[in-house]
């Protein structure tokens, strides 16, 4: 009896929640991801209770959030699954220029920033970047945060390249928003060993909190040449 040759497991599929207050705007992304191989869209909602509601139902990989729901910016609710759901990869859409919002975006904890007005291929590499675990911006943004970066540590001192590849590892996860027991099971190290990390990577960088060591290891990761992830 010929045996068959055994098929490759099916790749798991990114599933993704949209939440828009223009039901034409998640109707043409939910049909736009419908065709692709690597996404599936779970739910939509119009507005931030909407969305609570359906993360807590069908707990997404990543949310695709318009900046701006029936009015009003939706920052609280980011700062809301920030708290509820850590894990919870965002990509924030808006019509508003990155220059106004996408640091400080950043800063709370988003993944990537994309302006509406760009192609669709541009979202589907801004989706798959954050669903990869990466950060996304604009090749202009991350430019010229990467300069800033280069001009602060002239003037301020050590930069991450003085980091240990293990600290510098540790960085890369931080970017990500993994806490302490993920970068440990990550990385094969002990919760301890990774808040010593943590610690000395805030050292030799003059970082004085928490909040401040996110904030350089989204911006080192952006920055940082040859970490654009290709399209499948």
């Amino acid at each position: 009896m010929e045996s068959r040759p055994s098929r490759a497991p099916a790749r798991r599929r990114t599933s993704v929640v949209l939440v828009d207050d223009h039901p034409v705007v998640r109707d043409g992304l939910a049909f736009l991801l419908g065709e692709q191989p690597d996404f599936e869209v779970l739910g939509q909602a119009a507005d931030p209770e909407g969305a609570l509601q359906v993360i807590e139902t069908v707990g997404p990989d990543l949310l695709v959030l318009d900046l701006s729901l029936q009015g009003h910016d939706a920052i609280p609710l980011i700062e809301q699954l920030k708290a509820r759901h850590p894990q919870l990869r965002i990509l924030v859409m808006s019509m508003h220029d990155e220059d106004l919002y996408a640091e400080r975006l950043l800063d709370l904890g988003v993944h990537g920033y994309v302006m509406k007005q760009e192609e669709p291929s541009e979202f589907l590499r801004a989706l798959r970047r954050v669903a990869a675990g990466g950060i996304h911006m604009s090749d202009r943004l991350t430019s010229r945060m990467a300069g800033r970066m280069r001009r602060g540590a002239r003037s301020a001192g050590p930069a991450a390249a003085h980091l240990t590849p293990r600290e510098q590892a540790v960085l890369q996860l931080v970017a990500r928003g993994l806490g302490t027991r993920e970068i440990a099971a990550s990385l094969g190290m002990g919760a301890k060993t990774v808040d010593s990390h943590r610690r000395n990577i805030r050292e030799k960088l003059g970082l004085a909190t928490a909040t401040d060591l996110v904030r350089y290891a989204v911006r080192w990761v952006a920055s940082t040449p040859g970490d654009q992830d290709d399209e499948p």
